[in-house]
């Protein structure tokens, strides 16, 4: 039986973000503030999906040291909780996923429960250090997964500097700029949670109901290809057909070109099995 959602520190800061949001209506509107939202939705998603997935999560790739706490700090505005917390439990939902040790599965505990519920609920504050040792080692990233409430206070912070400094409103920039572009940015990636396993095809015969889906590619840069990512883990490239959408493995792979990103794990051939037979 899953605990019901619970009033902690992160609930009531959803429920409120989302309120925030409606004071849009209030304040002055420009097409900067749009382009404001967009462009720190981009850069966070990129941090979450390169970042808390496919780098901390999965390893499909190598960094040094000094961009791993960049992209940790980036990936921790989007006010996910975590690194440690975040990859801990993702590793935890592929060990087990859609059964009933999966915590987050559409399969056996519903859509809302999958795409939010999990992380609302008090349930899976904790984590299994065991799990993500590899990491763990590292002292500046138990301190950004102990104080993770810190980096989106800072970003917070300075959208609303940046607004008062370049005349675009300082309450306009916090709200566009951060409050905003945060709820987008969660719902973006709680869909790969909820929907990629019940909406969309199946290419490969895995052991989950997980699934592809373009619409989702698009929205979370690449992660939508959900069920090529299940059948081989280990690959930084989740779309792997050339019309699959993947931004985020091709700034990799750009970043790769520049010596920041090394040791890029390839889908390869041997992976390529037959397409699933209705």
């Amino acid at each position: 039986m899953r605990k019901p959602f619970s009033f902690t520190v992160t609930s009531v800061s959803f429920v409120l973000l989302h309120l925030a949001c409606l004071t849009a209506i209030w304040l002055a509107f420009s097409w900067k503030l749009v382009a404001l939202c967009l462009a720190l939705y981009l850069v966070r998603m990129f941090a979450v999906t390169a970042g808390y997935h496919r780098y901390f999560s999965h390893r499909t790739y190598k960094l040094g040291r000094v961009p791993q706490f960049v992209l940790a700090f980036v990936a921790q505005t989007s006010a996910q909780k975590g690194v440690l917390w975040w990859a801990a439990h993702h590793r935890h939902h592929h060990r087990f996923s859609d059964t009933p040790q999966d915590l987050h599965s559409p399969v056996t505990d519903g859509f809302w429960w999958s795409h939010m519920g999990w992380i609302l609920s008090d349930e899976h504050d904790r984590y299994d250090t065991r799990s993500i040792e590899d990491f763990s080692r590292y002292p500046e990233l138990r301190f950004l997964d102990a104080y993770h409430w810190l980096c989106p206070w800072l970003l917070g912070t300075a959208t609303f500097a940046f607004g008062a400094w370049t005349g675009l409103g300082a309450w306009e920039s916090l709200v566009w700029g951060f409050v905003i572009s945060t709820v987008l940015l969660w719902h973006g990636t709680f869909c790969i949670n909820s929907l990629t396993h019940v909406w969309g095809t199946r290419r490969f015969d895995t052991s989950d109901q997980s699934r592809n889906n373009f619409i989702l590619a698009l929205i979370t840069l690449g992660e939508g290809w959900h069920n090529n990512h299940h059948h081989y883990q280990a690959s930084c490239r989740q779309g792997i057909r050339w019309w699959e959408f993947d931004p985020t493995y091709y700034t990799l792979k750009v970043l790769s070109w520049l010596r920041l990103v090394r040791d890029i794990r390839p889908f390869p051939a041997s992976a390529m099995v037959p397409a699933r037979k209705p």
